[in-house]
């Protein structure tokens, strides 16, 4: 077991959540899902922790409110390029 194995980036459960929630209308597979969570996580910044009581701990009321609205504009984003490159 790598030490690898126990950090984890904070944003990835937020951009997966807010994935699932602005396409549950969409007819997204699995290939674009994948690509828009990517394209959505290299547009924030990373945000590791080991433990989630760590994050919940040291994380401000206001801070998670920033990294939400950050979390939900990469989102947007990310659906409009993957959908207007899976046109072409």
């Amino acid at each position: 077991m790598s030490i690898l194995d126990n950090a984890y980036n904070y944003y990835e459960r937020l951009v997966l959540t807010e994935l699932a929630e602005q396409t549950q209308e969409m007819d997204f597979d699995e290939d674009l899902l994948t690509d828009a969570a990517c394209v959505a996580l290299n547009q924030l910044p990373c945000r590791y922790f080991r433990h989630g009581v760590d994050m919940a701990f040291y994380l401000s009321g206001d801070e998670y409110l920033m990294m939400t609205a950050k979390v939900k504009e990469a989102v947007t984003l990310a659906i409009a390029r993957v959908t207007k490159s899976n046109r072409r």
